[in-house]
């Protein structure tokens, strides 16, 4: 028996039927190790020695293969072919040897491209020993984020409130997004005007021109600045005669793009499918795991992860095929079409995103497939095919005319373009981000020296426009040109810049939000170095030269925390009044505009005298007055937000995280949206400070609703919470549907039943919440029918544990059903949310506390110690949850 490991079970499910009774496949569900999130777990002092920790679930992989092995022939690691599968195969042999596991038997690394048999069975004729050059690079990788992520967001919480943390390869895109906001702020609209002729051959043909000279001088585009001259060339050419100077007709062709990279495809399938690159990524994932063709499994693409652009010959000979057969020897060309690597830093030899297989048509495999995976499929069959085929033949046609008034000539130009033969255009077109299609109209027939009428003559005013904000798709393609990240991870940037609520997306474009501006602008001011572009391409080259075994991964390393070290030092003594200086300075065009009066636009208008300026609070940046307390004028950054006098609490209307809705027409009170210390609520009215007032009420936000989407209408129905939704079948007492300390539920007298994930408390209707009732009633609470339910905040990913927040004996809990962690008495459980409560169950599990008791009579045996790579851990330290190193370092 031959053991084979794999990373997912879907390919671990489809690949034992490829290969039969003699092998038995595994799936090591990704990456069973990690650092923990703690200090230590990369060590520069001990050149960098790294803490591995097995993850829970990687425990039980782990066991499982163990199981497996005993006994076997042969152990295969056929993780993907890259260096994240290089890793985890690593990691699997270093976990079963720190278990004794491997004595005599051998071990071999298969990769394959695509989940086919015909693939899978060419990986394993031709196995090789694990890739120690691109474990290294792995290695590289892993540290410097986990050294940037543990030292540099430690610095940005202290000197930064409100700041979540900074990642090596997330600060730099996020610096583009930024400055390409301050571009668009910067910009200064220019006038300038366009003159059109509209003109008619001989024949009574009529086209366009445009006007390119006069009295011998070139006119470019923003040369006719004001109306005065637009309306000067306008009646000259009113008056003038017309003729055709010259006519140029020129064949050109136009080539095919190359087969999808990763990068390409999450901007052809953003510009295209509307798909944000994260989801283009799952789909894939799912399209080359396989789905269910004909009663069998089958990989429809390619590995998804990849710079290559180009393909194995027997591919490219199958596409020729495919062209043949659907368009007509004429589409394809006399040689197979080659295509190289052109972006920067690209360094995986893998073949491009393609299909398995040319002959499955998008349209035969459609209807086995989901709308996404079939858009998906069709858009990488399409683009790969036409790669393949003939180039368009074009003819590009230039008319230059004379315009003749008195003694003055004034010159056009009339441009057009016929498509000769369609060639790859007959299947497929690349889109474009931001650029207009600059194909020209059909020209009609003329010669030299053709006379022409004048129809018409048309100025028109127009302005220049700031550069466009990022999509999603012209970012990815931005860094790729930069040579900054690589293909795998652009996904999960993006995301990331997103979950911490850096940037936002409107109108599918990405504008930075101002928290996002401030994390910038702090690492501009102090940490240049490691935010500029050159660097963190030079970085991502050094990490390339590491995987082609040309340099010691830990050489980079000791280079890279020389100088880091010494940067995080330098901030130790950093004063708060510097920080907001350096932001001040960075920061001020967008937080102080120029007015339209021409007044200082630092000048308080509340006081009059005092200057604004940046201030940092407990809910992280505002502005203020430079006379507080006696003036306690306050508001958010940006000027778009409510202005007014606060009284330095988080109450003011125009204090920062502050945003009135508008007010209540029952009571005539103002509802506000704020960020709390714990999550963002609602609140009707404001707070007294008289002893005895009667607090005002609030509610917390549903969980996953985005406090961006909330209007006053979703605020007044979230306040007017508890709402009856049914009468109970047997005591006819209402069901109650509101929002509690532990999230939305239902309540019948003391009965609570949690809502699920897709129930919405403001819709859930009258049967879902009987049945919610009913089941709580007949023992769906296991000994708690009527006590609170506590509140779901969701599952760990790494550990696969839902957590939820109790109220217990000694005061509220979070619990992932093996450990328990008491909430300090600084957090509140309405607002813990599940980022926090992992930090809590994680940092109470390596403190060796908080276990539950095992149930009577049964026997736990003690885990193993975890492995290490270079030091050994802590004979009973358990693992820290996988989210939250991510969390911390990404």
């Amino acid at each position: 028996m031959k053991v084979v490991v794999v990373e997912s079970p879907a390919k671990a499910k489809t690949i034992n039927k490829y290969l039969g009774k003699d092998y038995e496949v595994l799936a090591s569900f990704g990456h069973i190790r990690d650092l923990p999130a703690k200090d230590g777990s990369v060590d520069p002092e001990a050149d960098f020695a790294m803490l591995w920790e097995l993850q829970d679930k990687g425990s039980q992989r782990v066991s499982e293969i163990a199981r497996a092995i005993k006994g076997a022939d042969k152990l295969i690691l056929a993780t993907d072919p890259d260096r994240e599968g290089e890793a985890i195969s690593w990691h699997v042999v270093e976990a079963l040897t720190a278990r004794k596991a491997l004595k005599g038997i051998p071990i071999e690394r298969v990769t394959f491209n695509a989940i086919t048999k015909a693939s899978v069975d060419a990986a394993m004729k031709k196995p090789r020993q694990i890739d120690q050059a691109l474990v290294d690079a792995y290695l590289a990788r892993r540290a410097l984020d986990y050294l940037v992520g543990f030292n540099l967001s430690p610095v940005l919480w202290r000197k930064l409130p409100g700041a979540k943390s900074a990642g090596r390869v997330q600060s730099v895109a996020l610096r583009l997004v930024v400055e390409r906001e301050m571009e668009i702020e910067r910009f200064k609209p220019r006038e300038y005007w366009s003159i059109v002729a509209t003109l008619v051959t001989e024949e009574g043909a009529v086209f366009e021109a445009r006007l390119v000279g006069a009295d011998g001088k070139r006119i470019q585009r923003l040369d006719v600045g004001n109306g005065e001259d637009a309306a000067r060339f306008k009646k000259d050419l009113e008056l003038a005669t017309f003729q055709v100077a010259s006519v140029e007709a020129k064949p050109a062709k136009r080539h095919p793009a190359p087969p999808f990279t990763t990068s390409t495809l999450q901007q052809e399938a953003s510009r295209k499918l509307g798909m944000a690159p994260a989801q283009t990524m799952r789909v894939a994932q799912r399209l080359y795991e396989g789905v269910d063709i004909g009663g069998e499994t089958v990989g429809l693409i390619t590995y998804m992860r990849t710079d290559g652009v180009d393909m194995v010959p027997e591919a490219i000979r199958d596409a020729r095929s495919v062209i043949g057969k659907e368009y007509g020897d004429r589409y394809v060309p006399d040689v197979p079409r080659r295509y190289t690597v052109k972006a920067k830093n690209a360094q995986e030899a893998h073949e491009a995103v393609r299909p398995t297989e040319m002959s499955r048509l998008p349209k035969q495999v459609a209807r086995m497939l989901d709308s996404e995976q079939a858009k998906l499929y069709d858009l990488i069959w399409t683009r790969t095919v036409a790669s393949q085929m003939e180039s368009a033949e074009l003819e590009r046609t230039t008319v230059e005319i004379t315009a003749k008034v008195g003694p003055r000539t004034i010159e056009l130009r009339a441009t057009g373009q016929v498509v000769k033969f369609d060639g790859f255009l007959t299947l497929y077109q690349e889109g474009k981000d931001d650029e207009e299609d600059e194909d020209g109209k059909r020209l009609p027939p003329m010669a030299a020296g053709d006379p022409l009428k004048r129809e018409r003559i048309a100025s028109t005013q127009h302005f220049t426009e700031p550069p466009p904000r990022f999509s999603e798709a012209s970012l990815v393609k931005r860094m790729e040109e930069l040579g900054i990240g690589r293909p795998s991870t652009y996904a999960a940037v993006l995301q990331t810049l997103r979950d911490r609520e850096y940037v936002k997306i409107e109108k599918k474009r990405l504008q930075p939000e101002d928290k996002g501006r401030l994390v910038t602008g702090f690492l501009e001011s102090f940490f240049k170095r490691y935010v500029e572009y050159d660097f963190t391409a030079d970085l991502e080259g050094q990490l390339d030269r590491v995987s082609n075994a040309e340099i010691d991964w830990r050489d980079v390393l000791r280079d890279f925390w020389r100088d880091f070290s010494a940067a995080i030092g330098g901030t130790k003594e950093l004063r708060v009044t510097e920080v907001l200086e350096a932001l001040n300075g960075l920061l001020g065009p967008h937080i102080f505009p120029d007015k339209a009066d021409g007044s200082n636009p630092r000048t308080c208008p509340t006081c009059g005298t005092g200057q604004l300026s940046l201030k940092l609070g407990k809910f992280g940046a505002f502005v203020g007055c430079s006379n507080y307390p006696e003036c306690k004028f306050t508001r958010q950054l940006a000027t778009s937000g409510v202005e007014g006098e606060g009284d330095g609490s988080s109450e003011g209307g125009g204090q920062p995280g502050v945003r009135v809705l508008g007010n209540d027409p029952a009571t005539g009170l103002p509802v506000t949206i704020r960020d709390g210390r714990f999550g963002t609520f609602l609140q009707l009215g404001e707070a007294s400070t008289e002893k005895d007032a009667a607090k005002p009420k609030r509610s917390s936000l549903p969980k996953g609703m985005a406090a961006s989407s909330v209007d006053l209408a979703i605020a007044l129905r979230l306040l007017s919470l508890p709402r009856e939704v049914a009468k109970h079948p047997e005591s006819g007492e209402p069901i109650l549907a509101s929002i509690g300390r532990y999230g939305p539920y239902v309540q019948h007298g003391k009965t609570y039943a949690n809502l699920g994930k897709d129930d919405d408390v403001l819709e859930i209707g009258g049967n879902r919440a009987i049945d919610l009732i009913v089941a709580k009633e007949q023992g769906g609470g296991r000994g708690r029918p009527s006590g609170d339910p506590g509140r779901a905040l969701g599952k760990d990913e790494a550990s696969g544990r839902d957590l939820v927040v109790k109220a217990g004996k000694y005061g509220p809990y979070v619990s992932d059903g093996e450990v328990n962690a008491t909430l300090p008495k600084s957090m509140s459980a309405d607002a813990l949310t599940l980022a926090e409560g992992i930090d809590l169950v994680n940092a109470k599990r390596a403190s060796g506390g908080g276990k539950k008791a095992p149930a009577r009579g049964r026997k736990t045996a003690a885990k193993k110690p975890a492995s290490t790579a270079a030091k050994k851990a802590p004979a009973k330290k358990p693992a820290v949850k996988k989210a939250a190193a991510k969390k911390s370092a990404s």
